[in-house]
């Protein structure tokens, strides 16, 4: 196995990482909620009365964040991911991602981040799932087609 050291960002990770843990205390301590992407997703759907604003408001949030750092960063701060499959490959994962995720009760910012901080005994197994499926597809990805 090599590193492609040309893009192996350890610190950025790293600060995405201690973010994501801030963001996620933080908006448990507020709210009283997990911060899982899903979840957050899925109550837009059949939203309940009152719940619909902080909802909309962290997914335009999402949406927004990246396009200001693009506007506030320097051209060559960050490079775009290069994705070696066609808008179909990527439409049928995402599904499949959903799936998944409804399969799970929740997503990886939800069990992984919030429910394991929290000693979750069921985000412990989720997890475990997920990163199982993901080496699992890495593997037959790279090794058997």
């Amino acid at each position: 196995m090599t590193i492609d050291w040309a893009h192996f960002t350890p610190w950025m990770s790293l600060g995405g990482g201690i973010l994501l843990g801030i963001a996620s205390a933080v908006f448990i301590l507020i709210n009283g909620r997990i911060l899982g992407i899903s979840g957050i997703l899925g109550g837009l759907l059949a939203p309940k009365t009152g719940d619909f604003g902080w909802r909309i408001a962290f997914v335009l949030g999402m949406l927004a964040a990246p396009i200001t750092l693009s506007l506030l960063t320097p051209d060559d701060f960050l490079s775009a991911p290069r994705i070696d499959a066609g808008y179909g490959l990527i439409v049928i994962a995402g599904l499949l991602v959903g799936y998944g995720t409804r399969l799970g009760s929740g997503c990886t910012s939800g069990h992984g981040v919030c429910g394991l901080s929290r000693l979750s005994p069921r985000s412990l197994v989720a997890t475990g799932i997920f990163m199982a499926a993901g080496f699992a597809t890495v593997f037959l990805i790279r090794h058997l087609l």
